[in-house]
């Protein structure tokens, strides 16, 4: 899906959740960034954490299932976190 179509998607009262301070940042990765992501971590694509479809950022950037979603949060220990999610139904 491309992800310029939906970056400025809002919800319906014209609210976008991505905008809230305390939501990460939300990121659909292509598919070299997953076998890379896969092979450098060494598992399977069913091992990563999930993500529901209905996810209220997951609809703001247009995830579909199946897609990974990388998700960058500040850390006061680290200053940066990435996460890796699945999306499912």
């Amino acid at each position: 899906m491309d992800q310029d179509t939906n970056k400025d998607k809002e919800n319906a009262s014209g609210w976008r959740v991505s905008n809230h301070e305390l939501v990460p940042k939300h990121e659909i990765m292509s598919q070299d960034e997953i076998a890379d992501l896969l092979k450098r971590y060494k598992v399977k694509i069913e091992q990563l954490p999930k993500l529901l479809v209905t996810d209220p950022v997951a609809k703001e950037i247009g995830a579909e299932v199946g897609d990974i979603v990388k998700v960058t949060r500040k850390s006061p220990t680290s200053r940066v976190s990435v996460a890796y999610r699945l999306v499912v139904l």
